[in-house]
């Protein structure tokens, strides 16, 4: 009997830390929710504001802006006023100002309503990692990563063609009334579902100097900065093929519109299915040998492609495409996990300087792949193998790597 109720108790732990991780996941997904779903409804938002097509692209811009600032605001923030509250508090702010737009009168409203916007929704971005820190080791953190990678990168996938499909039933409004939506349901299973995981006597006191001080700590911390940054050139991956992608498969080969949507699920899928053996492979190996591994499956991934960027078979140029993407959240949820192992008491500010990190590479290394269109695939498949050598490189010679590969 003592027995059942032992093995009753770990199933339902289990149950619930992976009910957890699928809600961090879904928090973490406000950001490509928030630009993926309404890129298509640019010229719908120009008309109705009677506004240049260059004003509504700032309001990306502002998004971007809005996240990369929010993300170095909460790390500190929950460091020292614990998570559940300050997350709380930034859906509350996602949901208002996503209201907000549906009735903004003037174009310059909507970009200042968009960055409001970005800066409530990073909250989940970053919280959910510092979560995961505070609740599990290093080994189940790069597991609950993985997890999470699942419902992160089919969020960027599937928002476009959700966001087509509102557009067509109503408008671009009918996208942030979506997003208003989303944001309540989430509000409300984070109320209901997720814990305060810092207790009391271990949040931080800390001055706006010694903050900073925080961040030049991690800064000089190659321990955290090298799978950081091998992660974050990892990630800008995915980027190159969102960004390069569309011209590549549908004006180079003719894909036609339905067939590259296709594809894009295929690839989502290929993501879920390495996220998966990731968690499965980390009963066996360090996130460290599943990192350096993955990084090297990429590299030569990687160079195949650039080696058959020519080929007039859609298929060989494919194969090697599919694989470089696939691998991203196995390399990702790998230098998460070991990055974070490697950020001492300031978990927080170790979350936010991750994703300001993995997200300004990734918004430029996406815009040099639009700077260096030529009519070829090369900036595409070029900017893929840079990606892959330089995280190579920095995993290669950095003191996690020699310690302990």
């Amino acid at each position: 009997m003592s027995e059942n109720n032992t093995l009753s108790a770990t199933s339902s732990r289990s149950s619930s830390r992976t009910l957890l991780t699928w809600i961090l996941g879904a928090l973490s997904i406000f950001a490509p929710f928030s630009t993926d779903m309404y890129l298509s409804g640019f010229p719908l938002i120009a008309q109705d504001f009677n506004a240049d097509i260059s004003q509504v692209q700032l309001s990306l811009s502002t998004f971007f802006i809005g996240v990369a600032i929010g993300q170095l605001f909460y790390g500190p923030l929950i460091d020292r006023f614990g998570r559940r509250i300050p997350l709380l508090v930034g859906i509350a702010l996602f949901i208002v100002s996503s209201l907000m737009i549906l009735y903004v009168p003037t174009i310059e409203g909507f970009v200042g309503l968009r960055f409001l916007q970005a800066v409530g929704g990073c909250s989940g971005m970053i919280i959910s990692r510092a979560i995961i820190q505070d609740l599990y080791d290093e080994q189940e953190g790069a597991k609950a990563l993985s997890l999470m990678m699942v419902v992160q990168t089919v969020g960027p996938i599937t928002a476009p063609v959700l966001g087509a499909y509102l557009l067509v039933f109503d408008g671009w409004k009918a996208v942030f009334t979506f997003l208003v939506a989303f944001g309540l349901v989430c509000w409300l299973v984070t109320y209901k579902f997720i814990p305060e995981s810092l207790p009391v006597e271990q949040r931080q006191k800390q001055s706006i100097s010694q903050t900073l001080g925080v961040f030049g700590h991690f800064l000089k911390n190659w321990r955290f900065m090298a799978p950081t940054l091998a992660g974050a050139f990892s990630n800008a991956v995915m980027f190159c093929f969102i960004t390069g992608s569309p011209f590549v498969l549908m004006q180079l080969f003719g894909m036609e519109r339905e067939t590259y949507g296709w594809m894009f699920s295929a690839t989502a899928a290929g993501m879920v299915v390495t996220s998966q053996a990731n968690s499965m492979l980390l009963k066996r190996y360090t996130p460290q040998r599943l990192f350096t591994a993955s990084i090297i499956v990429s590299l030569l991934a990687a160079a195949t492609l650039v080696l058959v960027r020519n080929t007039d078979s859609l298929w060989l140029l494919m194969v090697p495409l599919f694989v470089c993407v696939s691998m991203v959240p196995m390399v990702c949820a790998n230098s998460i996990a070991i990055a974070m192992a490697a950020s001492g008491k300031d978990v927080g500010s170790a979350s936010s300087l991750i994703g300001v990190t993995q997200f300004a590479f990734a918004g430029a290394i996406s815009a040099i792949v639009g700077a260096l269109h030529n009519g070829t695939s090369l900036p595409m498949c070029g900017m893929i193998l840079v990606c892959t050598v330089l995280a190579f490189v920095i995993n290669t010679f950095s003191p996690k790597h020699t310690a302990r590969v």
